[in-house]
Order: structure tokens, then C-alpha cells, then sequence
């Protein structure tokens, strides 16, 4: 089976290609030819991952599935939620989106946060929807080098190392991004 991720972002192809059974191929944008930018302006995450979805299956029409993302922090009101990704600005840069979240929070106590991902699958002509969260808080600096985004900022509960400390494998495992995509494999073997 062949299905268009639909992202350009090689990090995320990565760690969702690494969790999908050898009979599923994916292709990203890039690959189909999606050059445009897919305008994301729903007011939830799910929203948004479902306008991905249905851009690439209407004017592409592969079967396709796309995700959003967003962190939600307890003491910012769930900020900055639906607007991680350009909570600095339009640039989209991860190191301005920290450096704003930190100054945000510099002074709180309750660093409550979590990780928010879903997943809008478009097969058939079916849409699903799945919902992967991870628990954690926000550290007060950047630790670790892998990941991305938000990662060397947020401690997942229980452990000790940040997102960005940790291998992809385990990250993989309890990760927000893994357990929606956990989901996503478990429809899609029925």
C-alpha cells in the first residue's frame, strides 16, 4: 500500500518511517510534487491536520494522511497550542519558539505540559481521526540535541531525559507523535 504522508518536514517523515510495517510505502510531499504551502488556519489541531489530508486527496488524489502538533501548557492556558509551531512568529523557528515559551514561563512554578498530536487519515474515502498525548513539563533551558521543535525543552512524565536527550526508538515508544501513529497502524492491519 502506498500512502502520502503529507508533511516536507524530513524529521517527522523519519520517525513515522520508522514505526510503519515494510508492506505500507510513503511518500512525502516533496515526492508527489507538492510544492505549495497548505494553509493550516482551523482553530484546533485536528482541524488543521484534517485540511492537510483533504488538500492532498483533492487536488492530488493519493490516499493520504497528515498530522498536527501542538504543546499545550498548563499555566499559558494551553498556549501555544494550535500556534506551536509559529508561536514566535511566522518564521516557524523552533529556537525563538523556546526562547518565547521559556520567557513565558520564566517565574511559574506549575510547568505542566503536554504534547498533542493528531493524525487525519484519508482512505477510501474514509475519514479517521487519531489522538496521541503525552504527559510532561517544561524544563527551564534547552537540554539534548536530537529531536526538534520543542524537544530539548520538555521532560516527559516519569523520566528524567528531555524528548531531545532521548533515542529516537524510545522516543518513539511513549511520544505523542508515536502513540497517534500507534493508532493509525492498528486501523490500518484490520
Amino acid at each position: 500500500m502506498t500512502l502520502v504522508f503529507a508533511t516536507h518536514n524530513a524529521n517527522k517523515l523519519k520517525e513515522i518511517q520508522a514505526l510503519m510495517p515494510e508492506n505500507i510505502q510513503l511518500k512525502s510531499l516533496t515526492e508527489i510534487g507538492c510544492t505549495e504551502e497548505i494553509i493550516e488556519d482551523a482553530p484546533t489541531i485536528e482541524g488543521n491536520a484534517l485540511i492537510k489530508a483533504r488538500y492532498v486527496k483533492t487536488y492530488y488524489g493519493y490516499d493520504c494522511f497528515a498530522d498536527d502538533t501542538g504543546l499545550e501548557v498548563e499555566a499559558l492556558d494551553g498556549a501555544p497550542g494550535v500556534y506551536s509551531a509559529r508561536y514566535a512568529g511566522p518564521q516557524k523557528s523552533a529556537e525563538d519558539n523556546i526562547d518565547k515559551l521559556l520567557a513565558a514561563l520564566e517565574g511559574k512554578k506549575d510547568r505542566k505540559a503536554h504534547f498533542k498530536t493528531v493524525i487525519a487519515l484519508i482512505l477510501d474515502g474514509q475519514e479517521q481521526c487519531f489522538e496521541g498525548i503525552c504527559k510532561g513539563e517544561i524544563i527551564q533551558q534547552r537540554t539534548g540535541t536530537s529531536g526538534f521543535g520543542y524537544d530539548p525543552v520538555f521532560k516527559p512524565e516519569g523520566y528524567q531525559l528531555t524528548f531531545a536527550q532521548m533515542p529516537l526508538a524510545e522516543k518513539n515508544k511513549i511520544g505523542h507523535r508515536g502513540k497517534a501513529t500507534q493508532l493509525l497502524l492498528n486501523f490500518l492491519k484490520k
